[in-house]
């Protein structure tokens, strides 16, 4: 329990399914992204980001196509925000780069985004940040391969790449608030992609109650309390409106 309020604190762990309702398609779905287009993984692989100026220009144009759609938070993520409103405590931690979370009115203190996010870019030489609007700004008016305003390098999104190692920093609040929480939802998520996968296991082994809301089976269906194959954004409003309903 939370001793400020004494109720259970609530962690999620969200995936690309939790984004697919408003327009952002999946990775590894019966319709992903991995599935329809497996070339498409080389555009988010580090090594040959780095190496072939083709797959950056490719990748620079996804990013404009998916920036033009503009995705908004849908009734998932909302729900969310209506948990934590109610007095809940709500932790998020999201394998997904799109900001929804936040977009939707969720605190950034309350969402750690394990693979970083697509609302900045880094050079990989210096290290600058910056929006990821001025860069895709660049990209519009002609530059195919924008590189870093402040020394040249290679401008990259601020994410976690393939072949890129999540900080271990990041992980480590993850892991507390795992074996912090009473409750833990795993949304959207396949569950496959570790050190992330892992995080369902622990909240299962601290004793937590452990639900699983994915259209497809996971490794930790097993050993869950309740599973559930329902559309995500009618059936994760319903399970957090139980939660406050008690």
């Amino acid at each position: 329990m939370s001793a400020s309020t004494g109720k259970p604190l609530v962690a999620l762990l969200t995936g690309a399914g939790i984004s697919t309702d408003s327009g952002i398609p999946d990775y590894r779905g019966p319709k992903g992204l991995w599935r329809e287009d497996p070339d498409a993984e080389k555009l988010v692989t580090y090594e040959y980001y780095m190496n072939d100026p083709e797959i950056r220009r490719r990748s620079w144009l996804m990013r404009l196509r998916t920036g033009a759609l503009n995705p908004e938070p849908n009734a998932a993520h909302h729900a969310i925000v209506d948990l934590a409103a109610s007095g809940v405590p709500v932790r998020v931690v999201t394998q997904n780069v799109d900001g929804l979370h936040q977009r939707a009115g969720l605190p950034e203190r309350k969402v750690i985004e394990l693979h970083g996010s697509t609302r900045r870019v880094v050079c990989t030489a210096c290290g600058e940040r910056g929006p990821m609007e001025a860069a895709l700004a660049r990209v519009e008016a002609g530059e195919d391969d924008p590189g870093c305003p402040a020394c040249g390098g290679i401008l990259k999104p601020a994410t976690v790449m393939f072949g890129e190692r999540l900080d271990p920093m990041v992980i480590g609040e993850a892991a507390a608030i795992t074996k912090a929480c009473q409750v833990f939802l795993a949304v959207g998520s396949s569950l496959q992609v570790h050190p992330a996968a892992g995080l369902a296991g622990l909240a299962a082994e601290q004793g937590a109650r452990l639900v699983v809301v994915n259209a497809e089976p996971t490794p930790y269906d097993d050993v869950a309390d309740t599973v559930v194959r329902e559309p995500i954004g009618t059936a994760l409003p319903r399970l957090l409106r139980e939660l406050v309903e008690g």
